[in-house]
């Protein structure tokens, strides 16, 4: 009956380690699909042409 409930300890923490695996590799996965390389270039484009047009102005 001991070693039952030895085992029974394993099995939660063994479950609770499993989901936060996976809750982290899911999280990274979804971050993944964030185009941050593209809004970064969006970004820089847009402030190039503010440059320019503060330029133009002076």
């Amino acid at each position: 009956m001991e070693n039952e409930k030895d085992n029974f300890w394993l099995y939660i923490g063994g479950i609770i380690a499993t989901a936060v695996v996976l809750v982290l590799l899911l999280k990274n996965r979804e971050t993944e699909s964030v185009p941050y390389k593209a809004y970064e270039e969006t970004k820089q484009e847009v402030e190039k042409q503010i440059q320019k047009h503060k330029m133009q102005n002076n």
